[in-house]
């Protein structure tokens, strides 16, 4: 695949050389995947080069390079990878976190993913085995969000502890670490991320006030919550 991209670096490259190999729908979602990582910075959710985002194009799966702070991302610095990890776009290194991201396309049919260490959600993640149904938002993930065992970062190990976490959901915690959201698309993804950190706040405020305890959702409310969530928003 390097090679056959390699390949089509011709007339392209002298118009715009960052295209060279690269797809228009590649270049698009590379575009927006650099605002989606801008914005985890600028709303809080990550601090420097912590966290990483992804997003599914075809067989590519397009992702944040390693060590990069994204206000510095440019068109130029396109990374992509193929479904088994292989490199097929650009020269940086892929986000150390690739196995949690591959991870997610191979079992799901997901098309965007975003990893943050969001503070709440991660304070969050060193008490609970999961999130409290705190607030009725918890039925749009899928359920009461669970904690993936904590294991270090980049390894298969924490891959795998993710996946059994997002078993049913749209979101899991990782302990002592932070979040992880997949989406139909970015936007999607970026959503799911931000509603967790603020359940996560809610849940972490409510239970802070001594001597009171958070009333929290049953199943039945949740799954009532989840019927009408079907029809939500503007008819497609």
């Amino acid at each position: 695949m390097v090679e056959q991209r390699a390949n089509q670096r011709g007339a392209g490259e002298a118009r715009q050389p960052w295209r060279a190999g690269v797809r228009a729908e590649e270049a698009d979602a590379w575009e927006e995947l650099v605002a989606t990582a801008r914005r985890t910075v600028s709303e809080g959710l990550v601090v420097g080069t912590s966290g990483n985002v992804s997003v599914r194009v075809g067989e590519t799966v397009l992702v944040t390079p390693t060590g990069v702070p994204y206000d510095r991302l440019t068109p130029r610095d396109v990374t992509g990878v193929d479904l088994a990890g292989r490199q097929v776009l650009g020269t940086l290194r892929p986000t150390s976190e690739l196995p949690m991201h591959l991870a997610v396309y191979g079992a799901t049919d997901a098309r965007a993913v975003v990893h943050t260490h969001a503070v709440h959600a991660t304070a969050v993640s060193t008490l609970v085995p999961q999130v409290p149904a705190i607030h009725y938002v918890t039925a749009d993930l899928g359920g009461p969000v669970r904690v993936a065992p904590y294991a270090t970062y980049g390894t298969q190990e924490l891959a795998e502890n993710m996946l059994r976490a997002l078993t049913g959901r749209t979101a899991c915690l990782l302990q002592n670490h932070g979040t992880m959201t997949l989406g139909a698309s970015l936007a999607q993804a970026y959503d799911r991320t931000a509603q967790l950190e603020w359940m996560c706040r809610v849940w972490l405020t409510a239970s802070s006030v001594p001597g009171l305890t958070p009333s929290l959702l049953s199943t039945a409310r949740l799954d009532e919550v989840a019927d009408r969530l079907r029809g939500y928003g503007q008819p497609t």
